[in-house]
């Protein structure tokens, strides 16, 4: 089991997220492809009205060379490291459903955290989480901060025995074999017959091992902490560079309103993360 077609959303400001997509697919022998934006900004009709006609296709003309510029860069990147596999796609419209369009017929998808100081209003700063919702497939993101060369030879789990961990678990499968440790960490498990079993983390350490996985449990106690930042505090502490865990458990509405872990997890990552939902 590996990836075969890895589909990356090429960000313009920065080159980590194409950079770690590009050294997978060489790893993996995958077919990889670059999805850019034409990214305008959506304007009032009686903003448009004002700016004319011929300043709105200016402006569509300047957000096309972008989006080319950066596809040609990621090229030229992708080709220098031995990429043979390879296809760029211009997406306009709305990015998310034209994600989620390319995404259907990818193993995975790699992407950047979004830097909330940068984000232009809520659309750039939620698009990770609307992407997570939307592709259907996994997402591996890219911390915006530092750059990750390597990624996965210390992997952590998020695991407390739901549909959404379990998808994560199986679709990091490629990743997990071919990391040097892995460490599976439960978190205010209580044994039982069902969800975790008279053992938490036994039967899903057993499950990673009959793939080759090196693991190893670690049960953990919350004691009031968040449990977004225990795992971010725990990555740090074991000095890994993966974190994958299942992505919104509960309803988008529900964290937004209430908080949650995957919320957590995407504004304050500090190595990269796999989620799947």
């Amino acid at each position: 089991m590996t990836y075969k077609t890895i589909a990356v959303w090429l960000d313009q400001k920065r080159n980590a997220p194409a950079e770690a997509a590009i050294a997978l697919a060489r790893e993996c022998g995958a077919h990889l492809t670059g999805l850019t934006h034409v990214d305008v900004v959506r304007l009032p009709p009686h903003v448009r009205a004002l700016m004319g006609e011929e300043v709105a296709r200016e402006q569509l003309r300047r957000a096309q060379a972008d989006a080319a510029a950066c596809g040609a860069a990621f090229e030229a990147l992708a080709r220098r490291e031995g990429i043979d596999s390879l296809e760029v796609r211009q997406l306009a419209g709305d990015p998310v459903q034209g994600l989620a369009t390319s995404a259907r017929y990818a193993d995975l998808v790699i992407m950047g955290q979004t830097d909330a100081d940068l984000a232009d209003g809520p659309e750039q700063r939620d698009f990770p989480d609307h992407a997570i919702l939307a592709t259907g497939r996994p997402t591996l993101l890219i911390p915006y901060a530092g750059s990750y060369p390597v990624i996965g030879e210390h992997a952590v789990v998020a695991w407390n025995a739901t549909r959404e961990s379990t998808r994560a678990v199986t679709d990091a499968l490629p990743l997990l074999k071919r990391a040097k440790k892995v460490t599976v960490i439960v978190g205010d498990a209580k044994p039982g017959a069902g969800g975790h079993g008279q053992s938490p983390g036994a039967d899903i350490a057993l499950y990673l091992a009959r793939h080759g996985v090196r693991v190893e449990v670690s049960q953990e106690r919350t004691a009031g902490i968040d449990v977004g930042s225990l795992l971010l505090s725990r990555v740090s502490d074991l000095g890994a560079d993966l974190l994958v865990m299942g992505g919104y458990g509960h309803s988008r509405m529900r964290e937004l309103v209430l908080g949650g872990v995957t919320r957590t997890i995407l504004r304050e990552m500090t190595v990269p993360v796999m989620m799947s939902h």
